[in-house]
């Protein structure tokens, strides 16, 4: 598996990494699309996470040289610490989490993510974190907060950057990651404290505004960019059929490689459900470069009007710069 190392962490990290999600038959996230409210609060532990055909795929993350690992919510953390004492990695790993019912929207009583703020909520939340994980300190803490917390309140940032430092000081987090869904322009303002080691953001074909000047930023910087939903959570697809691409792991491949071939990315999180569709990412990756043939299937997506109506729609509801 390549690597690439940025400057400020100094790790070698695998050009993909392995998400967390688990899937329903219809190729839905478990947990989020079963309860959203219950798999986003914090103790609340799905069954089935973390079976057989998940061991599975973590061990062929293990064969292929994955060293990066991405969960979300509290079944995905116990999921994976389990599956690591079942399947020891032969390697050094970093594992990127965030703190339950403090993130995004997730949690309805945690208006403007007031919780993050508070150094000892959140303190108390990574050590729970954690005792799910198996692990005695956290590689990437997630820091994924909206808009309106520094709407909200103005000193939030400076209590970010002074929680940072806390937890790093404790010896309970390695690095901090950037995030959010309220658009560039908050990306600007989190990178801008110095605070953060890396981000976690959306890159793909649809939202491709990113290129132009987060990551740049970001890489400028040393930071870890980590990119996900390169297969538009599965949308990618849909739009392949209104343009007549009927080889889904054809334009599987093209897409991951227009991800990766962004000097800036260090790493790609990607889903899988089964080792299978693992290993068949792992194989586009050893080729970050396009092709003609990944060029050619990746314009013709671009060439229609399904395309460019949610191209649209992404640009408008993330902030992102066009110029």
């Amino acid at each position: 598996m390549r690597t690439r190392r940025p400057g400020r962490t100094g790790l070698d990290q695998s050009v993909l990494g392995l998400g967390g999600h688990e899937f329903l038959p219809d190729g839905r996230s478990r947990g989020f699309n079963e309860d959203y409210g219950r798999a986003t609060s914090a103790g609340v532990i799905f069954p089935g996470f973390g079976g057989e055909r998940r061991r599975g795929v973590v061990a062929a993350a293990h064969a292929a040289g994955i060293n990066f690992f991405d969960v979300t919510i509290d079944s995905e953390k116990e999921a994976l610490g389990r599956n690591l004492r079942e399947c020891p990695p032969p390697r050094e790993i970093a594992v990127q989490t965030r703190p339950e019912g403090m993130v995004y929207t997730n949690n309805p009583d945690d208006a403007h993510n007031w919780r993050m703020a508070d150094l000892g909520l959140l303190r108390d939340e990574v050590r729970r974190g954690l005792g799910l994980l198996g692990r005695p300190r956290v590689d990437f803490l997630n820091l994924g907060f909206m808009g309106s917390a520094v709407e909200h309140d103005p000193g939030y940032l400076a209590k970010i950057v002074r929680n940072v430092r806390a937890l790093k000081d404790d010896g309970l987090i390695r690095f901090a990651c950037a995030d959010t869904f309220s658009g560039e322009w908050l990306y600007e303002r989190q990178i801008g404290t110095g605070a953060f080691d890396g981000i976690f953001i959306n890159l793909n074909l649809a939202d491709d505004g990113p290129a132009r000047r987060i990551l740049p930023l970001a890489a400028d910087l040393g930071l870890s960019v980590h990119c996900r939903e390169a297969f538009l959570k599965g949308e990618l697809f849909r739009l392949g059929e209104a343009a007549g691409v009927t080889d889904r792991a054809a334009l599987a491949r093209a897409a991951l490689r227009w991800v990766l071939a962004h000097p800036q990315v260090t790493t790609v999180v990607v889903g899988a459900d089964n080792a299978a569709q693992l290993e068949a990412a792992v194989a586009a990756a050893e080729q970050p470069e396009l092709d003609d043939q990944d060029r050619g299937l990746l314009d013709r997506v671009r060439a229609t009007g399904a395309f460019r109506d949610v191209q649209d729609g992404k640009r408008r509801a993330f902030g992102t710069y066009t110029a």
